[in-house]
């Protein structure tokens, strides 16, 4: 049985719609509101339990808070079949909040409060040894504390998982922690954050690839939105292009992509096949208003969309 661990954020999302994204000191009238269940670590946690083969176990180490988000995210959580042991509510503590700006164009802005996220602390890391130590293939981001990241990218490696960074926020990260990363999948705004090259196409996302291996990287792929994303490792180097869509809502794209690409290379995909799999999965979320309401199950990506 194959075992995939995702370590991260756990939200609950307080989404407004604008026909624009508001400017520095300008107050705008949102269309409408809304809660979602939302955090990246969560997404794509379910991402990767909604996209998996049956008998692959998906295991979710995260804090959330003693209140009813909580309890709500836990129960929702079980429903898409992750295993509970890796989560845990903390006393008199509340749940991580994310605030979410999306204009007419699905484009979006994002402040989070990381509430019960803030305490899984490298101390609190250690009860979740044996999930670490027991997982195939660990996905970690950025919006827990990064020495906990570090900590469990480390017990990961010499158990021989494979890891997998996704280093959203963008962020300083240490070269001690990108030399226990087999993978790595920043957006543009991420790959500038670490490399300082401003990212916009294939051929300076091929400049910032080059850069993040001398970092010692052996995989980087870097999403470029609507262009798809760019790839670069010994398997196979060049852009490959996404799936065209009419996006409404790309809060959860990001994580959904994340999410299929653990899913498919646990599978045994080559690096090129995963890419195109998380494509077709991001594709769909894109095309759905909210977070982990957006993503797809595994047998919708029958008929996605294909890349042109």
């Amino acid at each position: 049985m194959t075992r995939l661990l995702i370590l991260g954020s756990a939200n609950i999302d307080h989404v407004m719609n604008f026909d624009f994204l508001p400017e520095s000191g300008q107050t705008l009238m949102s269309r409408d509101y809304r809660l979602e269940y939302g955090g990246k670590g969560a997404n794509q946690a379910v991402a990767s339990a909604r996209l998996a083969q049956p008998g692959t176990r998906v295991d979710f180490i995260c804090h959330v808070g003693d209140d009813v988000a909580g309890q709500q995210l836990c129960n929702a959580w079980l429903s898409d079949g992750i295993h509970p042991d890796g989560v845990h509510q903390i006393a008199k503590t509340s749940t991580g909040n994310a605030m979410i700006f999306i204009d007419k164009n699905g484009e979006n802005m994002i402040g989070v409060s990381p509430g019960a996220n803030a305490t899984l602390t490298p101390d609190a890391l250690l009860r979740h040894q044996p999930l670490i130590e027991a997982a195939d293939w660990l996905l970690v981001q950025l919006e827990t504390p990064v020495l906990s990241v570090l900590n469990a990218l480390k017990l990961a490696k010499y158990q021989g998982c494979s890891t997998i960074l996704n280093p959203a926020p963008a962020r300083t990260i240490s070269k001690e922690l990108f030399q226990l990363v087999d993978i790595i999948t920043p957006n543009e705004t991420e790959a500038e954050a670490i490399t300082g090259i401003e990212v916009t196409d294939s051929a300076s996302a091929k400049l910032a690839a080059q850069m993040m291996h001398q970092l010692g990287l052996k995989t980087v792929i870097i999403t470029l939105g609507k262009q798809g994303a760019y790839v670069s490792s010994e398997e196979f180097c060049g852009l490959l292009p996404g799936c065209e869509v009419d996006a409404i809502d790309t809060v959860a794209a990001g994580d959904t992509f994340n999410g299929a690409l653990m899913v498919a290379l646990s599978e045994g995909s080559t690096i090129d096949a995963a890419v195109k799999f998380a494509h077709r999965a991001a594709a769909i979320a894109v095309t759905r208003a909210g977070a982990q309401r957006s993503i797809p199950y595994r047998h919708e990506l029958a008929i996605a969309p294909s890349a042109p």
